[in-house]
């Protein structure tokens, strides 16, 4: 399992509430942590608690029978800095969240994960990974 790790420093960073850009260093240290998690468990949900589509995310899957880990950022001492990275790592406008990484890879966000369940591939994925064992 892996996360695959994408240079960061050419990437910008505005996220509402972040007064600056996180240094390399706390970069860094944010990868690791992500890493860490992800390599630990095969389908990782990083949310945040009351997001809806996060909770659409969380339903689907755990609908499917996968008991994913679940990450709620605004209940996570680094919370604010995770989501920081995500959005940095992301390099959309938008809040990456929720943040779905499945056999260690970054799978995507609501609408990745959703267009998977309905082209009929989520399932075979989760499989792969042992997250569903029928």
């Amino acid at each position: 399992m892996q996360l695959i790790k994408k240079d960061l420093s050419s990437s910008p960073i505005s996220a509402e509430g972040c007064e600056e850009p996180p240094a390399v260093a706390d970069i860094e240290a944010m990868y690791e942590k992500v890493r860490v998690i992800v390599s630990g468990n095969a389908v990782v949900v990083l949310t945040i608690s009351g997001c809806c589509m996060c909770h659409v995310v969380k339903q689907l899957l755990l609908g499917l029978g996968v008991g994913p880990t679940i990450v709620e950022l605004d209940r996570d001492s680094s919370g604010a800095d995770l989501q920081a990275f995500l959005f940095r790592l992301s390099g959309q406008r938008q809040p990456a969240l929720p943040a779905v990484f499945v056999g260690g890879r970054f799978l995507g966000g609501t609408e990745t994960v959703l267009a998977c369940h309905i082209n009929g591939t989520l399932v075979p994925l989760l499989k792969d990974v042992g997250a569903l064992w029928l």
